[in-house]
C-alpha cells in the first residue's frame, strides 16, 4: 500500500494567489521522482534540488517511486517557490518527519543543494491569499520574513534551512518570528521641492496634480527643471495608507524589488522608464505568465516619461487603457493576469527637436516641429489634465535667498488636506482621489450650478474640448476647490481648470 501526505503552498497569478494542495505518494516502482500538475521548467528541475537538500541534511531519500501532485491540476505552477513544500511532502510520505504542525500551514521557499532556504518573489501576496483562504500559519524563507510579517491575522515563521523546518515539525526547535516594522521616511526618500529655483506656475501645477492624482504634461527647453520637478513630486504626495501600501508592496514583491530591511512601501513610488523602453517594459510581459511593467510598479505613485516625444508610438498608445481603467490585463501563454495600474502620469518634452534656449532661433522647420509633438496622439493627450509651459527663470533668480522657496513638507500638508476632503466625499464609494470619480457621478449626483458649468458648455459647443475632456475638467475643478477649502467648485475653478488644459 502506498504512503500518502498532504501539504499546502500558494500559486501567484498577477497579484492574486491561489492555494495549491501538494500530495506526496511513495509506492512500488523504480526509484524516480515524478511531478504532475502543469509544472514549468524551473519546477521540474526542483527534483534534483530537493533530492540533494534532503540527502545533505542527513536524511535518506526514498529509494522507490515518488509521485508528487500539485492541485488544481489545471493551474500552471511557476517558479521555485514550491521546493520547500515538495520536500516536506516527500518526507511526510516517507514518514521521516512528524505531521503535528503541518495542519493549517502553507510553506514557501526555494532550496539550495545544501538545504538552505532561499528567498523567493511574491511572498507578500502569497501570505495574503493564504490568510483569506483560512490558513493560520505560513512558513517562509528567513530573508522574506519581514515581508510576510506585514500580513496581520496569520502566524508567520521564517526558516533559514530545511533542517530547521524538520526540527520544528518534530517539536524540537523554533522558527524565527518577524521583527518590528520599519517604514520608509518620505522626507529622506525624496529630494525637497525647495531645491528648485523659480517656476511658481509649474510648482502649483504639481501641487494640483498631487492633490487630485491628475496627469500632467510639461514642455520647455532642456535644463529648465522638468526632470527635477517631476522627481520631487512623490515628496509632496501623502504617504500611502495601510491598504495602498500593501497593494504597492505586493506588486514590488512579485517584481523582486522589495528591500529586506524595509519591505513596506509607504512613499509613493517613482518610476522613470527610458524613452527607448518597449511596450512589454511599460505595461508588463514575458513568457508564461506576464510580469508587472512600469505602469504597475508606479501604482499609487508617479510614472515619469522624460522626452516622451522620443518614445515609440506603440509604447505611448499602450498607456491609454491603464490611464482610463487603472489596471492592465495581460494575456500570455499560461493565462491572463491583471495588475493594478493607477498612477499619476508626468510627461516632459522639449518644444522641438533642436530645443533652443531663450533668445536663440529655432533651426527646425514648421513641419519638423509639428511632427515632433505630433507623435503624441490626440486620445492620449486628451487624458492629460494639466499642461505647463516652462520658461527660464528671470534675471537674478540665482541670487535670491533659497529660504524663500517653499519646502515639500508645507506643500504636502495642503495636498494632504485636499486629499482628506476628497476621501470624505468619495470614500463611501471606494474612490480615494478626484481623478478616480466617474464622470457620470459628477454630472448627475454632484452636478455644479448652471453658472459654473457655462464656460465648460461654451468649450464643448465650440469643439475646444471633448466629452472626455469635459469630465476631466470637472474632476480638476473639484481638486482646485479642495485646495481652496471650498465645499464645491464655482465658475472661477471651472475656468482655471479649462486654462490648465489649454495646450496653446
Amino acid at each position: 500500500m502506498s504512503a500518502l501526505s498532504k501539504v499546502h503552498s500558494v500559486a501567484i497569478t498577477g497579484v492574486d494567489g491561489a492555494v495549491v494542495e501538494i500530495e506526496g505518494c511513495i509506492g512500488p516502482g523504480l526509484p524516480a521522482v515524478h511531478l504532475v500538475g502543469l509544472p514549468d521548467t524551473v519546477l521540474k528541475e526542483s527534483r534534483d534540488r530537493i533530492r540533494a537538500a534532503i540527502v545533505n541534511i542527513g536524511i535518506r531519500f526514498p529509494d522507490t517511486r515518488v509521485t508528487v501532485a500539485l492541485s488544481p491540476a489545471t493551474l500552471p505552477k511557476v517558479g521555485s517557490v514550491y521546493d520547500l513544500p515538495l520536500a516536506i511532502a516527500i518526507l511526510l510520505a516517507a514518514e521521516r518527519v512528524s505531521v503535528g504542525r503541518i495542519d493549517g500551514a502553507v510553506l514557501l521557499g526555494e532550496l539550495a543543494l545544501d538545504g538552505r532556504v532561499r528567498a523567493v518573489r511574491g511572498v507578500l501576496p502569497a501570505v495574503l491569499a493564504a490568510k483569506e483562504s483560512g490558513f493560520t500559519r505560513a512558513v517562509v524563507p528567513l530573508a522574506n520574513l519581514d515581508e510576510a510579517g506585514l500580513v496581520d491575522g496569520i502566524e508567520v515563521l521564517g526558516a533559514a534551512h530545511l533542517s530547521e523546518v524538520v526540527a520544528w515539525l518534530a517539536g524540537e526547535g523554533r522558527l524565527a518570528e518577524p521583527g518590528p516594522l520599519v517604514a520608509e521616511d518620505c522626507d529622506r526618500a525624496v529630494a525637497d521641492l525647495a531645491d528648485v529655483v523659480g517656476q511658481p506656475e509649474a510648482k502649483y501645477a504639481l501641487e494640483v496634480a498631487a492633490a487630485g492624482a491628475h496627469h500632467i504634461m510639461m514642455t520647455g527647453p532642456p535644463g529648465i527643471g522638468k526632470t527635477m520637478l517631476a522627481s520631487r513630486l512623490p515628496g509632496i504626495m501623502p504617504a500611502l495608507g495601510r491598504r495602498e501600501a500593501l497593494e504597492v508592496s505586493a506588486i514590488h514583491s512579485i517584481a523582486g524589488n522589495l528591500r529586506p530591511d524595509r519591505p513596506l512601501i509607504t512613499v509613493p513610488p517613482f518610476v522613470a522608464p527610458h524613452q527607448t523602453s518597449s511596450v512589454s517594459a511599460l505595461v508588463g510581459g514575458g513568457s508564461g505568465l506576464a510580469r508587472p511593467g512600469a505602469v504597475s510598479l508606479a501604482h499609487r505613485g508617479v510614472l515619469f516619461l522624460d522626452e516622451c516625444a522620443e518614445m515609440g508610438p506603440r509604447s505611448l498608445e499602450a498607456l491609454r487603457t491603464p490611464l482610463e481603467e487603472g489596471q492592465i490585463r495581460l494575456a500570455r501563454r499560461d493565462g491572463v493576469v491583471k495588475y493594478p495600474s493607477r498612477f499619476l502620469l508626468v510627461m516632459a518634452a522639449n518644444p522641438c527637436p533642436c530645443a533652443p534656449a531663450r533668445n536663440q532661433d529655432c533651426t527646425c522647420t514648421a513641419t519638423v516641429r509639428r511632427r515632433y509633438l505630433g507623435r503624441l496622439s490626440g486620445p492620449l493627450l486628451d487624458r492629460v489634465d494639466l499642461w505647463v509651459r516652462m520658461e527660464p527663470p528671470g534675471t537674478g533668480a540665482l541670487h535670491e535667498d533659497g529660504a524663500a522657496e517653499e519646502s515639500s513638507v508645507s506643500v504636502r500638508d495642503r495636498v494632504h488636506r485636499a486629499r482628506e476632503a476628497a476621501a470624505d466625499r468619495w470614500g463611501a464609494e471606494g474612490w480615494l482621489t478626484n481623478s478616480e470619480v466617474p464622470g457620470v457621478v459628477l454630472r448627475r449626483r454632484f452636478r455644479l450650478s448652471a453658472k459654473a458649468l457655462r464656460p465648460l458648455e461654451l468649450y464643448l459647443r465650440g469643439g475646444k474640448i471633448t466629452a472626455r475632456g469635459a469630465d476631466r475638467c470637472l474632476r480638476l475643478s473639484w481638486t482646485l476647490a479642495d485646495l481652496l477649502g471650498l465645499d464645491k467648485p464655482g465658475e472661477p475653478e471651472v475656468v482655471q481648470a479649462l486654462q490648465f488644459r489649454d495646450k496653446e
